[in-house]
């Protein structure tokens, strides 16, 4: 409408709204930039160490993500904590826990670990959470299904993604475990993804290797395979509880019968199957009994130690292979005559045999007098 002037004037309303308060930011400001800060910031090996030794989580937590960082500035300072935390490593009880997925494994880590803090022991659980082939990432919710152990203060909770290693398990965990043990943990538990050959990474690294198992769920014995099995040093069979429990007896004596089988080992131990319900918390006392009992005998027969040794062996020749492997895909050279010698696999013109060895002596005719550079990460 027009005044009296002709100009455009706004109707007035009868509605009046006010400003009202002005809301406060959800984001803790001067927190989350101390965070970032905190974040980005390195610190000299020497301060990650004092902290680590001093038993400080967060140090520890900063430390551990050092040595997952695939940035190369990081390598160097990432290795300079680990040999400064080496002298303090090496006095923990490091047990690995597999099973198929839906087994129980957080479920049955959490329960073993309440039982152990309850015992005095300090406890880390380096959990591998698998990684995406598609996108890389990883939800890291082993933490999330362990509530109550996440907050007890004489437990350290680490998921870590697998980052596309052998079996899912993640290529720093021997590393993570000298800054735990370094940090005053007495009991290390890896917890593997449960698929193809993680559990042959995880035997690498552990003094006791435990195979979860399900009753009930199928043919309990074609559930077996020899490679496992020849592997573990005990079973647990979870989820023996209500209409289950009878089931689970029955297939211990199953799995027991069927490890009679198998020649005894050298060390002179017979592995031991028994049954648990991490829901319910019973027999999981049994299942560390049979942990200790193993441990005493590995040590009285002076086992124990040359296990590790064998175990530092294995893993020097590993290195060596990654390495290899990796100056040679990582080749520019390379890389451009696989794809030319992909199309002539495609177009039948050569054998795979053939293929690779031209790719090899190519490779070794151009790196004969040059070294390669350091990819031990």
């Amino acid at each position: 409408m027009d005044d009296s002037t002709g100009k455009r004037t706004t109707p007035q309303s009868a509605l009046k709204v006010n400003k009202g308060i002005d809301q406060p930011s959800q984001v803790n400001e001067q927190a989350a930039n101390a965070f970032r800060l905190r974040k980005a910031s390195l610190l000299k090996a020497d301060e990650y160490v004092k902290g680590i030794l001093a038993g400080d989580r967060v140090l520890l937590s900063r430390a551990i993500t050092l040595i997952e960082s695939s940035l190369s500035s990081h390598y160097a300072l990432g290795q300079q904590v680990i040999e400064k935390c080496i002298p303090h490593s090496g006095q923990s009880l490091r047990v690995g826990v597999t099973g198929v997925p839906g087994v129980g494994k957080s479920t049955f880590i959490e329960a073993l670990g309440k039982h152990l803090t309850g015992k005095g022991h300090k406890l880390a659980v380096l959990a591998v959470d698998p990684s995406s082939e598609i996108s890389k990432g990883s939800i890291l919710g082993d933490k999330t299904r362990m509530e109550t152990l996440s907050v007890d203060e004489n437990a350290f909770v680490r998921p870590s993604p697998s980052a596309g290693s052998l079996g899912g398990v993640a290529r720093k965990t021997r590393e993570i475990i000298i800054l735990c043990e370094a940090a005053g943990y007495d009991v290390i538990l890896i917890e593997t993804v449960g698929v193809g050959q993680s559990e042959v990474a995880v035997h690498s690294m552990v003094d006791f290797f435990l195979l979860l198992m399900l009753a009930g769920a199928g043919d309990e014995l074609q559930g077996i395979k020899r490679g496992i099995i020849e592997m573990c040093d005990g079973m647990a069979i979870n989820k023996a509880d209500g209409d289950n429990l009878n089931k689970a007896r029955a297939a211990r004596v199953q799995y027991a019968n069927a490890l009679h089988l198998f020649p005894p080992p050298a060390t002179g131990w017979k592995p031991q199957v028994t049954i648990c319900s991490a829901v319910m918390k019973t027999g999981i006392s049994e299942v560390w009994d049979m942990i200790k009992s193993h441990e005493t005998l590995m040590k009285e027969k002076k086992f124990f130690q040359s296990n590790r040794n064998q175990q530092q062996k294995h893993r020097m020749h590993e290195t060596i292979k990654e390495a290899l492997t990796s100056h040679f895909y990582d080749d520019p050279d390379i890389q451009s005559r696989i794809s030319e010698l992909e199309q002539m696999l495609t177009a039948q013109k050569m054998t795979s045999y053939q293929a690779a060895t031209r790719l090899l002596e190519a490779y070794f005719e151009k790196t004969e007098n040059t070294p390669p550079p350091d990819k031990t990460r």
